[in-house]
């Protein structure tokens, strides 16, 4: 199984001929490698509706037929659209022909703002638990740091996690450090850092305080094997 990072909190997985996205911003995203026009997809996760999370993810799934997992009003919201939008919520999962899906709670907002400046309430955000072939994937979404993590770790073995660290709209790197020692991943990726100024960090700096040898920050392209 191949898990690369793209920028920002776009991360793909590669598992059983199968190419999953979570959060696929990219057309506006300085600080990837792939082109929106070209990336293939047949599964993009969504972990709430803001547009630096929904991206380019109308016109991919279009493109590649790709089935769109998301919060229920952001599902609905997409399925308006005409793309084919499968809805869960927190708690909730479900097996799929890829794998199995878990939404988990995450502390932050979720709405979509229109090109006109029109704001569309898309639900709840989300954490993603995304397990295949054994393996636990998790991607915290955007959230602050809540002691409900803690649970998440002790109920499932996180083979590989992503957590944000760009401050101002989610954790910081000092919190996140602590959201890393409570959901004891084998291994720990930062995200949600350095794609604006105003939550510019140090990811490799963050990274080498995680647990020794728990911590891994990624350029944008770089993949991880699991």
């Amino acid at each position: 199984m191949k898990v690369s990072y793209h920028g920002h909190a776009v991360v793909k997985v590669e598992a059983n001929g199968k190419t999953i996205l979570f959060d696929p911003f990219i057309s506006e995203n300085g600080n990837t490698d792939l082109d929106a026009e070209n990336v293939k997809a047949d599964v993009i996760l969504l972990t709430h509706g803001h547009n630096d999370h929904v991206g380019d993810t109308v016109e991919i799934a279009k493109r590649n037929d790709a089935q769109v997992v998301a919060p229920f009003e952001l599902a609905t919201y997409l399925g308006n659209k005409g793309v084919n939008a499968h809805p869960m919520y927190i708690g909730g999962g479900h097996e799929f022909d890829f794998g199995h899906v878990k939404f988990t709670q995450a502390f932050h907002g979720s709405s979509y703002t229109e090109e006109d400046g029109t704001i569309v309430y898309t639900g709840m955000p989300t954490g993603i638990l995304l397990t295949i072939d054994g393996k636990t994937i998790y991607h915290a979404g955007d959230t602050g740091l809540f002691t409900d993590l803690k649970m998440i770790g002790e109920q499932n073995s996180i083979d590989l996690a992503f957590l944000p660290i760009g401050d101002n709209f989610t954790m910081g790197p000092d919190d996140a450090l602590i959201a890393a020692e409570w959901i004891q991943a084998k291994q720990v990726v930062p995200v949600h850092y350095n794609t604006f100024e105003l939550i510019n960090q140090d990811g490799r700096a963050f990274a080498e305080k995680v647990r020794p040898g728990k911590g891994k920050a990624l350029e944008p392209g770089e993949v991880i094997e699991l």
